[in-house]
């Protein structure tokens, strides 16, 4: 009853992950893992889908933690395929965490094992994994590095050329297969990839079989990355127009889905495409369409972007007191979210446009703020407002140099007087006797304790060019420190305890030479030694015991003795070779860099912003516009 039990429990959890309700579908998981099986086939699925479960809900460390399990397992049972598909599990959340190194060696383990058992489905998803990895490893590369318009890295280009080798890899073989879906996902992974490396024509041919497939399929969220990615790629080739086509079509099809943020990232992108056609009107119109979603979503990083664009815009249109409004905006986001390249911006924006208006740096454009006093009623934020001076704040004064050194202690004591504590001790007495040659003029600052005395114990005179040593005051202190000090060290001492017989013995031995003690503690170790030793190996072997994979402890597991063979026979036994190892030392060496201190994001990131930002489009494409109005100087 009780094996049937965790069996349905497993398939409730399994119907409901299908069903798209993954946080129930894992709770019935969990209960089921609660309950036990002795079945390692069964306990082994459920690993992989509580593991698939968390990874859609995000919480990636636990996914990780359960698909080890099934890896532990697999391996241990000498399962080939549910390793195989174990490792492709863990090389997929590894990657999302950001570990694309040990995230490559998972998928190719995935790669090897499948090959191995020819096993073709399961290839081809090793082959798409990898070119996964290696797609996220180069996007990373790419927004954490500082890059020239128009420039890669060559760390970048390498990473994403093996992305896109993987993936057609991965194309020839899903062909083979027939397998129309997983061709579709891989026309898209090369069109986005080659968009990456600045091949845009190139791109735009893999965007429009993906398209095509999409279609087919009637897949209206693959359709509208297809139309989003093909505007991407013609902005880059100038043909503007096309892009405003494709990403109206991306427009239609996020509001046919509901994806609100999706159609915030449509009219950001229309509005700047518009923008670059000199329509200033309608690129106004879709900048405020964005800037109204950005604001019901709390999105503060396109609210920026928003008020930076309408700002560029209504300058192009003449109309400065607008854009001086929203350059007073942008410039508010950008110092609320930290944009340091935003806010130099915004209040360069900002001095112009004063300027343009007769406006001196600190005039307000009163008559403006009021005339949009409706855009913070939409549910723009109220500004903040900050001290801008220093009226009220106590200075701290510092006294002169010229000050008696007998005053000082007590000016130190001018608003709270200590009362003076009663000396209990003898061995307090001579501290507070000696305290003051150590702390005397020169070497360290009066200690509070003597500031509300106003009286200054003697200063032993040294004649110049004598050695000053330490007084009978110092030397009373250090005695007492000393004994002080000695007392605790050996209450931390542990005490050896001997017997009468041993000590009469010992005490009766006469103490050997230096060099005789050495050449016979060279030759032969004592007793104590080698228990010492001898300890030390046991308690080490128990850390490397603690660091063992135990089958015993994997959850839900009910060892019997139906499976006890299997746990102890069917596992690997072979000795790992230098592949494993150099895997390894890879793996280990990328541990260090996951300890260091990531250089923070250069452009901050929002949810109604599309991954390719405008900033860098717009950037790149007029970097080659302005290229090509440049004259050469003829030499002299």
């Amino acid at each position: 009853r009780m094996e049937a039990s965790c069996l349905e429990l497993a398939l409730e959890g399994e119907r409901l992950c299908k069903a798209g309700d993954f946080k129930a579908g894992a709770a019935f998981f969990e209960a089921a893992v609660q309950v036990g099986t002795e079945d390692l086939k069964t306990l082994s699925a459920i690993y992989s889908q509580l593991g698939n479960a968390y990874f859609y809900l995000k919480e990636y460390s636990r996914a990780l933690e359960y698909h080890k399990h099934d890896l532990t397992l697999a391996r241990t049972i000498g399962d080939r395929i549910g390793e195989a598909k174990a490792s492709g599990n863990l090389g997929n959340t590894l990657k999302i965490l950001g570990q694309f190194d040990e995230a490559v060696v998972c998928c190719q383990r995935h790669l090897d094992i499948s090959q191995e058992q020819g096993d073709k489905v399961g290839e081809a998803r090793a082959l798409y994994n990898i070119g996964n990895v290696y797609h996220a490893k180069g996007k990373h590369l790419s927004w954490n590095t500082a890059q020239d318009p128009g420039y890669l890295p060559q760390e970048v280009k390498e990473t994403l050329q093996k992305a896109s080798e993987y993936y057609e890899r991965n194309l020839s073989l899903v062909k083979e297969l027939g397998d129309r879906a997983a061709q579709g996902r891989a026309y898209g992974n090369l069109g986005n990839t080659q968009y990456l490396l600045g091949n845009f024509s190139e791109a735009i041919a893999f965007h429009k079989e993906r398209l095509a497939i999409a279609k087919e399929f009637g897949d209206k969220a693959a359709e509208r990355r297809a139309y989003s990615n093909l505007g991407n790629a013609h902005i880059f080739l100038g043909r503007f127009d096309i892009s405003a086509e494709y990403y109206k079509k991306t427009l239609q099809l996020s509001r046919q889905l509901k994806d609100q943020a999706v159609e915030a990232q449509a009219c950001y992108s229309l509005g700047n495409t518009y923008t670059l056609l000199q329509d200033y009107e309608r690129a106004i119109e879709y900048h405020l369409k964005h800037l109204v979603i950005a604001q019901e979503l709390g999105d503060r990083v396109g609210e920026g972007r928003a008020c930076w664009s309408l700002g560029n815009a209504y300058v192009s249109l003449g109309s400065h007191e607008q854009a001086l409004h929203f350059a007073r905006k942008h410039l508010e986001i950008s110092q609320e979210i930290g944009d340091r390249n935003g806010e130099l911006t915004a209040q360069v924006n900002m001095a112009q446009l004063k300027s343009a208006l007769g406006l001196g740096p600190g005039d307000e454009d009163m008559g403006t703020a009021h005339h949009y006093s409706g855009y913070e009623a939409q549910g723009a934020r109220p500004k903040r407002h900050q001290r801008n001076n220093m009226d009220g704040l106590d200075l701290l004064k510092f006294p002169s140099e010229k000050v008696s050194k007998d005053v000082w202690p007590q000016r130190l004591n001018t608003k709270t007087k200590q009362k003076p504590c009663p000396i209990k001790s003898k061995a307090k007495r001579i501290l507070q006797e000696c305290s003051w040659s150590l702390w005397s003029p020169g070497r360290f600052t009066a200690p509070l304790g003597m500031a509300g005395s106003g009286v200054r114990p003697p200063v032993p005179c040294v004649e110049p060019g004598s050695e000053r040593g330490p007084g009978p005051d110092e030397e009373c202190f250090f005695d007492l420190l000393s004994k002080f000090q000695s007392n605790r060290m050996d209450d931390q001492r542990c005490p050896l305890e001997e017997c009468p017989s041993e000590a009469a013995e010992a005490a009766a031995t006469p103490v050997p030479a230096l060099e005789e003690r050495i050449s016979q503690s060279s030759l032969m170790a004592s007793p104590q030694t080698e228990e010492f030793f001898d300890l030390i190996a046991s308690s080490q072997s128990r850390r490397l015991d603690d660091q063992r994979a135990n089958v015993g402890n994997l959850p839900g597991l009910r060892i019997t003795h139906n499976n006890l063979g299997h746990l102890c026979m069917e596992g690997d036994t072979q000795e790992p070779g230098d592949e494993f190892f150099n895997m390894l030392m890879k793996c280990q060496s990328s541990r260090i860099d996951d300890q260091r201190c990531a250089p923070p994001d250069s452009i901050p990131r929002g949810p109604t912003m599309p991954d390719e930002d405008f900033f860098s489009l717009i950037q790149r494409v007029q970097a080659k516009r302005m290229d090509e109005q440049r004259v050469d100087l003829a030499s002299a």
